[in-house]
């Protein structure tokens, strides 16, 4: 009998770190620590404002937007959200995209910590986590990263683990000029961690992300 959804199955595990797709039980967490901060007031990380909503519209808005990338896993396409633990309670949340996976063999991240557990080292540490898991299960060959120019901590990581830098772009963001610095890492230049990452539910969920659909199995 085949599984309708493989991805409940996938667990990434860290020295100190549990990444798994994002869930609703766990959806609640997630809200409920973006409430508790995610940045510092004067500053804003995101191109997309969303930590400017208020209390009420911060919940609807950050469910609606995982189901929204759950939903649209298909054809090679995806927005896998990884909800990252410590000690069993959600801190954070690390993004793995792809579009035209099959064909482009690229993909893509973004993350955001709970201001409690920033500036800890688990910022690198996730984002090592799933650059593992792209190359070494799903058969990426790049990844891309941004961050803007202000953005120290992210900028710090994708340097440390091999990115390069690869030109820039220009956001409008509470109604200010900003600059994106982009970075591009290939696979051959990945600055490994010394831990090695264990994987769970692998085998099925990567079939289903480079293509959007449970493989039949055979006879």
């Amino acid at each position: 009998m085949y599984d309708p959804w493989p991805l409940r199955h996938l667990v990434l595990r860290t020295p100190r770190l549990e990444l798994r797709p994002d869930d609703d039980e766990g959806l609640l967490e997630l809200v409920a620590l973006a409430r508790q901060g995610v940045h510092p007031d004067r500053t804003m990380p995101f191109a997309h404002p969303w930590t400017d909503a208020s209390p009420e519209d911060l919940g609807p808005n950050t469910v609606r937007h995982h189901w929204q990338q759950r939903a649209a896993i298909a054809d090679g396409n995806f927005g896998l959200q990884f909800l990252v633990r410590l000690d069993g309670k959600v801190i954070g949340v690390q993004g793995l995209t792809a579009e035209n996976f099959p064909v482009t063999r690229e993909v893509a991240s973004g993350s955001w910590l709970g201001m409690a557990y920033q500036r800890q080292g688990y910022g690198t540490e996730m984002r090592a986590a799933v650059l593992m898991f792209a190359f070494d299960h799903l058969g990426a060959l790049t990844a891309r990263s941004s961050a803007f120019t202000d953005n120290a901590a992210s900028r710090g990581v994708s340097l440390k683990l091999g990115y390069r830098p690869d030109g820039t772009q220009l956001h409008v963001v509470r109604d200010k000029r900003v600059v994106e610095e982009r970075f591009l890492l290939e696979k051959a230049n990945f600055v490994r961690p010394e831990w090695t990452l264990h994987t769970q539910g692998a085998e099925a969920s990567v079939p289903f992300l480079a293509t959007g659909h449970i493989p039949p199995k055979e006879p």
